[in-house]
């Protein structure tokens, strides 16, 4: 399968989350603080490249109803330049419940206020990638 490399794309930090080889079980990385969009590719072009990875997901900020937000739309457009910088396919997947379940988990876990918006970004691209990989097992 190879590794998948998941992206909670904010405005401020982006949540990051590698899959294992056998795309089995999802990790955590450090987050990451934006810079620019031309940099924040870059930097993700050379995470591919140094844990050989072989798709990207990105989360998809629906509305709670389904329709298209216009993070959504930005997120398509940085999903699109990824792709073409990478040269890996980027398919993006429903983040809508992401965010509030990586909330719920790090509630209690005695996080500092400072540390925990960045832990909840690295918390939601975990839960997005892991939901991804529960639905291919799922389909195999």
């Amino acid at each position: 399968m190879g590794r998948i490399l998941a992206i909670d794309l904010g405005t401020k930090r982006i949540g990051l989350a590698l899959s294992d080889e056998l795309g089995i079980t999802a990790q955590g990385l450090k987050t990451m603080e934006r810079t620019g969009k031309r940099d924040d590719i870059e930097v993700l072009r050379r995470l591919t490249v140094e844990n050989r990875v072989t798709m990207i997901l990105i989360g998809d900020p629906k509305h709670m109803s389904g329709e298209e937000s216009r993070q959504s739309r930005y997120t398509q457009d940085f999903a699109r330049e990824l792709a073409y910088k990478t040269g890996l396919p980027v398919k993006s997947w429903d983040e809508r419940w992401t965010s509030r379940e990586a909330e719920r988990a790090l509630m209690g876990s005695g996080i500092a206020a400072a540390d925990r918006k960045p832990a909840i970004d690295r918390m939601s691209a975990v839960l997005l990638l892991q939901s991804y990989l529960d639905s291919v097992e799922a389909q195999a």
